[in-house]
C-alpha cells in the first residue's frame, strides 16, 4: 500500500493546503500567496510541465536568486517524480554551463540577473525549454491554463530523488549530490526535533535558496509546519531589519558573515528584536565576538555544521551552549550518527584529531553519474566528510579543518581553522585565512592573511600578541600579510589555492 502512496516533496503543498488552506504559506516582494492558492500554482506548473514532456527522472534546473519561482519549480518538478537542480545564482555562464550539461537538464528555469547569461549559453546547453521567471528575458514565462487536465502526483517513495545539488570544490569539476526525498525529510525531521518551529512561524529566506542550509535549514521545516516563508531575493541588512521589526520574523538561517553584517549595521541597535525565536547559523565556526553581540539584544544563536551531502545537518550546537562551547560544532542530530576515525583507521580517543564519518536517512548514497566518486565517499556504509576534528570529555565535536589544509610545524600538527578561529576573535580582523609555507628551521610554519575591517590599521605584532593567551606558540603565525580581499569562488568559499601559489606552496 505504501508504495502507492507518494510520500515525496511534491505532495507537501497539497498535503499543507488541506489543514492551513487560509494561512499565508509564502511572502515575495508584491505577492502574498495562501497555501491553497501555493498549491494550485504547483499543481498548475506540474501540470505544464508534463504537458511539454517532463516526465519521471527528467531534470528540470532553476538557475536565480531566491524567488517565488524557486520553491514552486522544486515543488512542481518532483510533484511528477523529475528532479529538480538547483544552479548557484553567483556562477559564471561556464561554470553553469557545465552544470546543465552535466544534469541533462531538460528545462530550465532562470531569474533576471541570468538573463543575458543565459542568451550567451543557450545553444550549448540540452534545455530545450528556457523559461524566464521574471519576464525580463527572451524564454517563455509560465501562465497558468485551465484548459489543460491537472496530471495526477506521481508516486514517489523516499529513496526516489529529488534535487541535485552541485558541490563546489575548489579544485576539480563540481558533483552533484542525488538528495532523496528522504534525505530531504529526514533532515526536516531532525530540524523539528531540535528547534521549537511553530505553525505561527515566520521564517525569514534571505540566504541564497540554491544552497542546502539555506533551503533545508529551516524554510522546508517551516513550510512544513504550516508557517509563513518571508523571500528576499538576496541578502541587504536594511530589508532584513525591516521585515523583523514589520512582519515579526521568528526564525532564520544565515552564515556568519551575514551574521556579522547585520550586527554591525546602523539599525542593530534600532530594531526591536524580541520575535526572533530561532537563529541558526552555519558554514564556519562563528567568533565568539560574534555570539556576544547579539547575546547582548537578547537573541540566542545555534550552531551547526553539515554538508551538501547530508540535506545539510550533521552536528549542532545548541543556543544555550553557543559561549560556554564557543568554536564547537556540537553533537549529533537526533537522527544521525557521527563517529572519529583516527588516520590509522581505529576509532579517535577524546582530543585525538579523526576525520569525521557520517550515516543517517539524511544521507546522499550517490553522486550524479559519478559511480568512482561515490566509491571514494563512503567506508563501510560511512560518508566520509573529509574534515578533520576532536571529540571532547563531554562528547562536543570541534572541527579542526579539512585533513588537506593540516601542515606540520616542528613536528606539531596545525589545523587552520582552530588558528582562523582564534584570529577572528581578535578585534579589527574581519576575515583571516592561514596556510603553511616553507621553513627551514620548522620544516613549515603558518602564514596568515588578514583582511582588516574598514578603517582599522593593525600590525603583525599586535595580531600575534592578541593571540598570545588563545594559541600554543607553534600554532601562532610566523609570517602575516595584510589584504584587500580574500580569493573566494563564485559559491563564497575560500580559494586557499590561490592563497598558497602566490607563496609558491604546492596546491
Amino acid at each position: 500500500m505504501s508504495s502507492l502512496q507518494n510520500l515525496g516533496l511534491g505532495s507537501w503543498p497539497r498535503r499543507r493546503a488541506l489543514l492551513s488552506p487560509d494561512r499565508v504559506a509564502l511572502d515575495f516582494e508584491d505577492t502574498v500567496m495562501t497555501f491553497a492558492q501555493f498549491a494550485d500554482r504547483v499543481e498548475a506548473l506540474s501540470t505544464w510541465l508534463a504537458h511539454r514532456g517532463v516526465g519521471s527522472g527528467d531534470r528540470v534546473a532553476y538557475w536565480g536568486a531566491n524567488h517565488l519561482a524557486l520553491l514552486e519549480t522544486l515543488f512542481a518538478t518532483t510533484r511528477i517524480g523529475a528532479i529538480c537542480v538547483l544552479v548557484n545564482a553567483r556562477l559564471a555562464p561556464a561554470e553553469a554551463e557545465y552544470i546543465l550539461r552535466d544534469s541533462g537538464a531538460a528545462v530550465l528555469f532562470f531569474g533576471r540577473e541570468q538573463a543575458e547569461a543565459v542568451g550567451m549559453i543557450s545553444r550549448r546547453i540540452p534545455a530545450g525549454l528556457l523559461v524566464d521567471v521574471d519576464g525580463t528575458g527572451a524564454g517563455v514565462v509560465f501562465t497558468p491554463t485551465p484548459e489543460m487536465d491537472p496530471v495526477p502526483e506521481a508516486s514517489c517513495v523516499l529513496d526516489d530523488p529529488a534535487v541535485l545539488m552541485y558541490t563546489s570544490g575548489t579544485t576539480g569539476r563540481p558533483k552533484g549530490a542525488v538528495l532523496t526525498h528522504g534525505n530531504l525529510f529526514f533532515n526536516d525531521v531532525n530540524v523539528l526535533i531540535e528547534n521549537d518551529i511553530r505553525p505561527d512561524e515566520v521564517c525569514l529566506a534571505a540566504a541564497p535558496l540554491f544552497h542546502i542550509a539555506g533551503l533545508n535549514g529551516l524554510v522546508l521545516p517551516a513550510f512544513l509546519k504550516g508557517g509563513t516563508i518571508v523571500v528576499h531575493r538576496r541578502v541587504e541588512p536594511e530589508a532584513i531589519f525591516t521585515a523583523i521589526q514589520d512582519m515579526g520574523v521568528t526564525s532564520l538561517f544565515a552564515v556568519p558573515a551575514m551574521l556579522d553584517a547585520l550586527a554591525h549595521h546602523r539599525l542593530f541597535n534600532q530594531t526591536d528584536l524580541s520575535s526572533l525565536r530561532t537563529i541558526v547559523v552555519g558554514g564556519a565556526p562563528v567568533p565568539e565576538r560574534i555570539l556576544r553581540v547579539w547575546a547582548e539584544r537578547g537573541v540566542a544563536v545555534q550552531q551547526g555544521y553539515g554538508l551538501t551531502e547530508t540535506a545539510p545537518a550533521v552536528l549542532k550546537l545548541a543556543a544555550e551552549d553557543g559561549i560556554r562551547k564557543a568554536g564547537s560544532a556540537g553533537k549529533p542530530q537526533f537522527l544521525v550518527d557521527v563517529r572519529l576515525v583516527a588516520p590509522n583507521g581505529r576509532p579517535a580517543s577524546p582530543g585525538e584529531i579523526g576525520e569525521i564519518q557520517t550515516m543517517g536517512p539524511n544521507v546522499i548514497g550517490e553522486y550524479w553519474q559519478r559511480p568512482e566518486a561515490t566509491a571514494a565517499a563512503f567506508a563501510d556504509g560511512w560518508f566520509r566528510t573529509g574534515d578533520a576534528a576532536v571529540q571532547d570529555e563531554e562528547g562536543y565535536y570541534w572541527i579542526r579543518d579539512r585533513y588537506k589544509d593540516m601542515y606540520v610545524s616542528g613536528g606539531e600538527n596545525v589545523y587552520p581553522a582552530e588558528v582562523e578561529s582564534a584570529l577572528l576573535n581578535v578585534p579589527g580582523v574581519a576575515e583571516a585565512a592561514v596556510i603553511g609555507v616553507p621553513d627551514e628551521q620548522w620544516g613549515e610554519v603558518g602564514k596568515a592573511f588578514i583582511v582588516p575591517e574598514p578603517g582599522i590599521r593593525l600590525t603583525s605584532e599586535e595580531i600575534r600578541a592578541a593571540l598570545g593567551n588563545a594559541l600554543s606558540r607553534f600554532k601562532i603565525p610566523k609570517q602575516i600579510e595584510f589584504i584587500d580581499r580574500m580569493p573566494r569562488t563564485s559559491t563564497g568559499k575560500l580559494l586557499k589555492t590561490d592563497l598558497r601559489s602566490r607563496q609558491g606552496v604546492p596546491l
